[in-house]
């Protein structure tokens, strides 16, 4: 998969592309077409920059946890690994001590997004840095 480079966007362009990127395939091919009518342009150019906007705008639906950092309160991270992945209290400790001497840890895998977010907050509450994936 092809990196996707960081554009940055004039502010009097921000809502414009916002709503070019929350059109599907078959609008983008419509106003391609409105703008070729309109404005008397060749099709062939635009339609290749329609389908590369469209395609990063795909929404990610399965999200990864990771630890990232412990924090002071390593027994309450713990606690709250035990309960995000039904893990036994070594497993967990495990798990979290491998976080705290600085290796990234994952903690849920194929989680939806508010599952994630409301992981991570679990784990901010308790002291501790996840990334979400």
């Amino acid at each position: 998969m092809a990196e996707e480079t960081k554009i940055e966007i004039p502010a009097k362009f921000e809502k414009l592309v916002g709503e070019v990127e929350k059109m599907s395939i078959v609008e983008l091919a419509e106003l391609v077409k409105v703008l070729e009518t309109k404005f008397g342009v060749s099709a062939a150019a635009p339609v290749a920059v329609a389908a590369a906007v469209a395609a990063p705008t795909e929404e990610k639906t399965s999200f990864n946890v990771e630890l990232k950092e412990v924090g002071a309160q390593k027994i309450e991270v713990i606690k709250v690994v035990r309960d995000v992945t039904a893990k036994g209290l070594k497993e967990s400790k495990d798990l979290v001590d491998a976080a705290a001497a600085g290796t990234a840890q994952i903690i849920k895998e194929g989680a939806k997004k508010e599952e994630a977010d409301e992981i991570a907050k679990k784990f901010a509450t308790a002291g501790a840095k996840v990334e979400i994936k």
